[in-house]
Formats: C-alpha cells, structure tokens, sequence
C-alpha cells in the first residue's frame, strides 16, 4: 500500500489592492497634519520642553503673576457663568418656537439664528453704547429719570458681570440651534402617550421632553462654554477698559511684545486648548452615546401644544426678550453711526451727521480691508466647500479605510480655539521649518480653514445622509456614469447644502477676528480688525457706520442663500 500524502488547499496570495481613493484621504489629512496637528503639538511641547527638557517653569512663573492668575480665573467664571445663562434661555425659546402654537414662530426663530451670524464683538460696541457709565444711553435715561447728580450711571459695562452679559446675549444662539435641530428629531409619540395619560404641557415638558433633551442640552451648554472660553472681541472691547482680562487678552498682549512674550503666550494658549480638548471629547464621545433614539413607523413631525391663556402673554415676552436683547443694541449701532457728538441723543439739534458713512465709503485703508476680507472669505468658503464635498461623498457613499481619520482631524481644529490656532501657525510657519508663510493671505487662509471648514461639512454630509443610495443606483443601471450620476442627481438635490455650507465658511472668515489680530500685517488686514481698530483708536462713529455695513452684508447674503435655495435654507 503505497503512502500517498493527503492534498493541501492552499489559498492563493492575498493581492494588496489600492483604493485610489486613499490619495484624496492622504491629501486632506497631510494637510491637516501639516497645519494644524503639527503646529498645536509643537505648541505643547515648547510649553513643557522650553530649553529641550521637561519642565513647569513657565507655568510656575505665569501662574505666580496676579493679572494672569486673575485671567484665568475671569475666563473660568465668565465661559461658566455664560453657559448656564445661554442654556436657560435656549430651551424654553427653543421650545416654544418649536413646539408650540406662540404667534411669530418663524420671525423669532429668524432672528434668533441671524444674531448667530452676527460678529461678538458689533454686539461688544452695542452694549458699550448703552451701558457705557458716563454717556451710555440707559444710563443717562436713568440719571434723568430719578434725577441723579453726578456724571456717572448707576451700570457700568466694563465689570466681569458686563462682560459676561454680553458674552450671554451673544453666545446663547449657539445652544438655541443645537437643541433647536434635536427637537426637530425627537419622535412626539411619548409626548403624545404623556398628554393622554393625563399630564399637562408642562408636566410633559419636565417628565418626557427635558429628559430626552439632556444630552443635546449638554452639547449645547458645552459649545457656549468652548466659544465663552476662545472669545477674544468681547473681553478686548468690554473687560480690557476695566481690567477685567481673560486668557484670550493676555495671550494677545504677550504676543505684541515680540519674541520675549510667545513662550508666556505658549503657557496661556495651552491651558486654553487642554480644556477645549477634554470638553470636545465629552460632547463628541461621551454624550454622543448617551443620544435617545427612538424607532416608530410613524414621521417625526413636532407635537404642536396649544399654549392656550398663554400664548398671548408668552408671545410678549419673548417679543419683549427679542427687543431688549436684539433690536435695542443694533438700533444703537445705528444711531451711533450717525451722532455728531456721542454725549448727546441723536435728535437732538445738529447732532445728526451722515459724514462718517462717507468717510468709510471713500477713506482706501477700509476699501482695502473690505477687499482682502472678501478675497480671504472666498478663497476660503470655495476650498472648504470642495472638502466638505469630497467627504461627504467618502463619508455617506463609502466604506473606504481611513474615511473617518480626516473627519476627526476637522472636527479637532473646529474645536480648538481661534487663538491658539493662530499661535501654532506662527511659531512653526514663519521661517523656523522652511515654510515661511508670515504675512500673508496664505495663513490667513489656511487657520480660516481649519477653524470653520467642519461647519460646512456638517451641512453637506447631513444633506447626502438624507439621500437614498437607490436614486443614484438607478441612473447608473440606466447608463449614466458615475460623473453623471452625480452632475444630474446628488448634487442638483444637495445644493441647497452646498450653498448653505459655503456661506456658512465664507460669513465667519469674512469678519474674523481673533486669529487676524494675531496673524495680520499691513498688507492683509481684514474688515473685522480694521472695525476693531477704528472704534479702540480712531472714532466710535465711524466703526459704528463699518460694523452697521457688515450687518447689512450678512442680512443682504442671507436674502442671496434665501434665495439660491428656494427658501429651504437660510442664515
């Protein structure tokens, strides 16, 4: 019997297959890498390594001076104290324009999203004008009023509550949209099963509603403390007169002292970005786990509670809300744009001017700033938009490895502080490792890009998430080729995205401020310092009249998406 050895399947070799589409990944996440993970970890580690080994000392010494202990003290109470004034007044405005019959829904959701859009530091100006404490307008109605013999009101702006007042006003937006988008998605049928069992509106708010609400709450609450944190206008233009400093101001008042101040500066800023980092980990990873879904046959369409008695006193309300924390100070801006003589009202005789609008239509150092601020936005917004495109497409249509690696990286330069970013791409893209890209538009770009290129994305992704792959699998079984496909079907119904987005990127970009004062020479000043500029320095009518036209731009844009989207898509 001969001895045959049993056969063995062998498996063919496994062939490395190349995904072409890893070029594109590997591109966008080189770029990142380059601009915004190299810069923050050599940030970090000019921190704890200042002389090329480990050491506290710059902590301990900035920690052991008064004004920058009390910085960031200020920053701590300011960012937490705004984030739970912001959040409070989110909800329950979110939850009547959302989810009952209040008369004007759709004005006051408007208004509330376009001051979204509205810079910090024109709201800054504002309450400045209002509250300043020897010609603010309310307090000199109050010292006539009750007759008040001295030369001060009785409010005084330039206080750690002032600041953190306008911070409030300016900020609560953010949470507003964010829990705004999750009652939108909140399946009603447990409110539904609540108001049967016999609760009331209100009972079913605080049992069934604000539970399911939480996480998106807390994200909310979270953004506003991130945002409150990384504010560089406000505190400049409503803490700074009264030495009420944050870590922002100190950051920039140690960077204009040249070389000497950027490792002081490199302290503050990572304390800064240490806590931006925790805080986006337990919004993006820890909450994102705890988000209530609920499975049902039936649409998510908002369960409309009838206010009843009080829809009319509620609608009040918010109106008078609206009017004191909206209307008032862009009316102020306005009056002030055209006073004569700030001390006094603006009917008064002979103190109405038009002369500082002329001047800023005619002065040529405004015309350039316009001029580079539209010229940055766009190249920005247009850059942004192609990425947020391309990982849409990788995100929702493929299952390609590493798709999910740049959409982190985008995710952790939105969450970054603006100032931050700015310091990063100074000390490491100014000559030190061959890439010398100071002064000029280039930088200014690129931290556009990496702080507001995921607000876009965000829009972009969410609009293809919502489109059925079959709709594209049928063009393609009827001939149409990939290209095609997507010329004739996914983009033509993901427009209204993509404009979305590119405005999105552009109007943020257009009037930024925090990283252009750190980053800007003479060749590349933009609208939003050249503003800031004019009222620190140069005269508060005529930045009245420049922060009024960035208004109207904003709104004039708005009109323009209004349009380009059939009304699907607004600021």
């Amino acid at each position: 019997m001969s001895n045959i050895a049993p056969s063995t399947a062998t498996k063919p070799p496994r062939k490395f297959y190349f995904d072409p589409k890893w070029i594109i990944i590997l591109g966008i996440v080189l770029f990142m890498v380059v601009f915004q993970v190299f810069p923050i970890l050599y940030l970090v580690v000019k921190a704890f390594f200042p002389d090329g080994s480990f050491s506290l000392e710059t902590f301990e010494r900035l920690y052991t001076y008064k004004m920058n202990w009390g910085a960031l003290t200020n920053t701590l109470i300011a960012a937490f104290a705004t984030m739970v004034l912001g959040t409070l007044l989110a909800f329950p405005l979110a939850w009547l324009v959302g989810r009952t019959n209040m008369h004007g829904k759709k004005f006051f959701r408007s208004l509330f999203v376009l001051t979204y859009m509205v810079p910090p530091y024109v709201g800054a100006m504002a309450w400045l004008r209002l509250l300043n404490k020897n010609v603010g307008t309310i307090n000199l109605i109050l010292r006539a009023m009750f007759q008040m013999d001295t030369n001060a009101g009785p409010l005084n702006i330039y206080t750690l509550t002032g600041m953190i007042w306008v911070l409030t006003t300016f900020y609560y937006p953010y949470a507003f949209i964010t829990i705004s988008r999750a009652m939108e998605k909140m399946d009603p049928s447990l409110e539904e099963a609540a108001r049967v069992s016999g609760a009331s509106p209100l009972k079913t708010v605080f049992t069934v509603t604000l539970p399911m609400m939480t996480p998106s709450l807390i994200a909310g609450a979270l953004l506003v403390f991130v945002c409150a944190m990384s504010c560089y206008g406000i505190p400049s233009i409503i803490g700074a007169p009264g030495k009420v400093h944050t870590v922002t101001t100190r950051i920039v008042e140690y960077m204009g002292l040249g070389a000497e101040g950027i490792t002081d500066a490199t302290g503050l800023a990572v304390f800064l970005m240490l806590l931006a980092i925790i805080i986006l980990y337990i919004s993006d990873v820890v909450i994102a786990k705890k988000q209530y879904i609920t499975v049902s046959g039936k649409s998510t369409r908002p369960n409309i509670v009838d206010l009843g008695k009080w829809r009319v006193p509620l609608t009040v309300l918010v109106s008078l809300f609206a009017v004191i924390v909206i209307l008032v100070p862009f009316a102020t801006i306005i009056a002030t744009s055209f006073k004569k003589n700030l001390g006094k009202t603006l009917f008064e005789a002979g103190n109405f001017t038009t002369v500082h609008w002329t001047k800023i239509f005619t002065r040529t150092d405004i015309l350039e700033s316009l001029k580079n601020s539209i010229v940055f936005g766009v190249l920005t917004a247009t850059i942004g938009i192609l990425i947020a495109c391309t990982m849409a497409y990788l995100l929702q249509r493929t299952k390609v490895k590493g798709r999910k690696i740049p959409d982190f990286l985008i995710t952790l330069g939105s969450g970054t502080p603006s100032v931050v970013i700015a310091l990063g791409l100074i000390m490491t893209m100014t000559g030190k490792f061959g890439i010398n890209l100071g002064n000029t538009a280039a930088i200014m770009v690129i931290a556009y890009l990496i702080k507001y290129l995921m607000m876009g994305m965000r829009t972009v992704v969410s609009a293809m998430s919502q489109i059925h792959v079959s709709l594209e699998e049928s063009s393609q079984i009827s001939g149409a080729s990939w290209l095609g496909t997507m010329r004739r079907i996914t983009i033509p119904l993901i427009f209204p995205s993509i404009a979305a987005g590119w405005f999105l990127i552009f109007i943020p970009s257009f009037y930024e401020l925090s990283m252009t004062a750190l980053l800007y020479s003479k060749d590349t000043k933009t609208i939003g310092f050249q503003l800031y500029e004019y009222w620190t320095y140069t005269s508060q009518q005529q930045a009245s009249a420049l922060a009024v036209g960035i208004l109207l731009v904003i709104i004039l844009l708005n009109f323009v998406l209004n349009k380009l989207t059939k009304g699907n898509f607004s600021i």
